[in-house]
This record gives structure tokens, sequence and C-alpha cells, in this order.
């Protein structure tokens, strides 16, 4: 990774939580956190909505940043089950995930939603985490690139900023499954998606924005991917529901 651009280490904790073992979780992320506050980098934890409030009152104060997995783009009405940005902001979220694989499959999300949901976001000073990734037979058929740069260009808002916006590339393949792409495959990726977004962007804008990698980073390997120069830190899914795995792997980013 780049000097320029200080390391987010993401937790994304999907569909997982009840109070009790999430208020257990994050007192022993915020006591990691707050053992090293001069750590060179950042840490954000993205519970789910039930327990969002228990979270953000236990990492208050602590260095760790709260976020939430989705937002619907109207600000308030009638859209039964969906939660705003304002509501994420009066909650205190500095950060969205939006465009996650598992939104696009199970909501059917498209680049058009997503980019919807991204510009709401960041009209309410939320920091939009981007997600864009390729399936497996996108991959077997040689259109991983065509696919991301489609998804970049589809769902990146045209005011994105460095300090507004953050991608993450997770190949669809490698979430959950314990498949990991190889490292030249990520920085190959990784490097076509900062190409893609100085084309959009400008150069300034790309050279500046975080790039995450979203597929089964753990402590075994986040060191090697942290340490390619296009990947800025990592969105974690499982191993960020085990504290010790969580911190191992921001502890895998370089010292500035």
């Amino acid at each position: 990774m780049s000097n320029q651009r200080r390391p987010l280490i993401a937790g994304n904790w999907k569909m997982n939580g009840l109070r009790s073992t999430a208020r257990a979780l994050a007192d022993e992320i915020a006591t990691l956190r707050k053992s090293q506050p001069d750590s060179a980098f950042d840490m954000l934890i993205c519970p789910p909505f039930t327990v969002m409030e228990t979270v953000g009152s236990v990492i208050e104060n602590s260095g760790v940043f709260l976020g939430a997995q989705a937002c619907h783009t109207a600000l308030s009405g009638a859209h039964t089950g969906d939660i705003s940005p304002v509501m994420l902001k009066d909650a205190g979220c500095a950060h969205v995930i939006v465009g996650h694989s598992e939104r696009r499959m199970d909501h059917s999300e498209n680049d058009s939603h997503v980019l919807a949901q991204a510009v709401a976001a960041i009209e309410q000073d939320i920091i939009a985490i981007i997600c864009v990734g390729e399936t497996e037979s996108e991959r077997e058929s040689g259109k991983a690139k065509d696919v991301v740069r489609a998804q970049i260009n589809g769902s990146v808002p045209a005011n994105a900023t460095a300090g507004n916006t953050v991608i993450a590339y997770e190949p669809v393949w490698a979430i959950g499954t314990g498949k990991v792409a190889t490292p030249d495959d990520v920085q190959e990726i990784h490097a076509d998606i900062r190409k893609t977004l100085a084309s959009q962007l400008g150069q300034d804008i790309a050279d500046g924005m975080r790039i995450l990698y979203g597929g089964s980073m753990k402590p075994g390997n986040a060191k090697e991917l942290i340490a390619l120069a296009d990947v800025d830190g990592g969105l974690i899914g499982g191993a960020s529901l085990k504290a010790e795995d969580f911190w191992a792997i921001a502890q895998s980013c370089p010292s500035q």
C-alpha cells in the first residue's frame, strides 16, 4: 500500500450478533484499539441495525468507527424495513457499506441502486464503502476486469473523493468460501480499479482513494495482501467476529 493512504480495517458483521454477544465483541475490539491509540490504521465495525446503539455506546471514544451495512436512498418516507442515511447519521455512523454482493444478489440491487445509495450517504457526510467484484464464472471466462470496471463506472458518484468514498474489491467467489485470490490477482484488479477511478475522477483523487480487499482476508494472509501497492486495508467478514483475529489483521498494517 502507499504511504499516502491510511489503511482501513473494516469489519462487516453481516447478520450476526445479539445484544449480549455484540456488546462483548465490541468491548474487546474497543479495548484493543485503545491499547494502541496511535496505530497507523483506522478501524471500523458495521454491526446489524438491531445492535447498532449497543455497539455505538461501547466503542464511543475508543477510536473505532461505527458503520452500517446498507442504507436507503430516501431520507424518510413509506419504505417499510429500510433505514435512511439520516437515521444512520443520527445513530453515529461514519460509514456505510453499499453494493455488497450479498445485497446485489439477495435484494436485486444493481449499479444504479448502489450509485443512488452512495450519493444519499455522501450527502449526509457519511463515507460510502462501495463494493465491486466478479463471480467465479465471470472470472473463469476472463471477464473479471470488465465486470469490475462496469461496476465502478456505474456505482461511483461523480462527486466521489478520497474523503467521502472507499472502494472494496470483493471477488464474489471468495466471500465466506475460504478461497482467496492470489496476491498477483488482487494487485492486478486493484491497480485496474485505480486506473478506472483515474479515468472517471482524475488521477489525484484515484491516488488518494482507499481500495480494500474483501475476499476471505484473515490473520494468515492479511500482511501479504495489505503490503500490495494498491491494497489499503480490508473489508473483513467472518474474521471480524473474533476480536483477536480482527485485531491481528489490523496489526498486519505497516507502520507509517
